[in-house]
């Protein structure tokens, strides 16, 4: 199981028992679907290599434009979803709503339910964003938790957790770091990390 970064955590065991109803109806579904003709079985799988496609890279070239485009970062703040169909990532009917840290404030995104996510921008959550720990854990201690990603805050920050829904999901626009002030976009979005935009660590 991958496994990028050292803090310990709580992570969901191998799936190695029997399908699940959801599972097995999706399969059903998927079945007849391509037996009625509505989709291919072609069409399926380039669906699945364009989901399997998406990573965080795309949400680290959303945060380093926002660093260095003042004018995208207000829009960004204003509408996620809007501005990040400028950059050709589109978050489909979903609110996307974009949370900057500051020196003062520290965000963190969290789904209470399930595992609401915003996968087009950070690819599939990790295992340990979907687990049940890590979902009640950190709307009631999301200091306890932070510190377990090696994320220690000052004892002034304000630490705000954003529960996303079905229909609404949160990305977190970290600080820039110091010193960068002369590297390119690109330079830029290769020190973002899925764990910074998720806000359980800082850059």
């Amino acid at each position: 199981m991958p496994h990028d970064h050292a803090a310990p955590h709580p992570h969901r065991p191998d799936q190695d028992g029997p399908l699940t109803e959801a599972q097995l109806t999706e399969i059903a579904l998927r079945e007849l679907l391509i037996e009625k003709g509505v989709l291919t079985p072609a069409e399926v799988t380039a669906q699945v290599t364009q989901m399997d496609a998406r990573s965080p890279a795309n949400g680290a070239a959303v945060v380093a434009r926002a660093w260095t485009d003042p004018a995208f970062r207000a829009r960004l703040l204003a509408d996620g979803a809007e501005a990040c169909r400028e950059m050709g990532y589109d978050i489909g009917t979903l609110n996307l709503i974009a949370v900057e840290n500051t020196p003062e404030v520290h965000n963190v995104i969290v789904c209470t339910l399930c595992s609401c996510y915003p996968r087009n921008l950070l690819g599939l959550p990790p295992d340990w964003y979907k687990s049940r720990a890590y979902r009640s854990r950190t709307v009631k201690d999301p200091r306890g938790v932070l510190a377990e990603f090696g994320t220690e805050l000052p004892r002034g920050m304000t630490v705000r957790v954003h529960d996303s829904t079905a229909d609404m999901r949160y990305i977190v626009i970290p600080q820039r770091p110091a010193g960068t002030e002369t590297l390119s976009p690109e330079a830029l979005a290769a020190l973002v990390t899925r764990d910074g935009m998720i806000g359980v660590t800082r850059l």
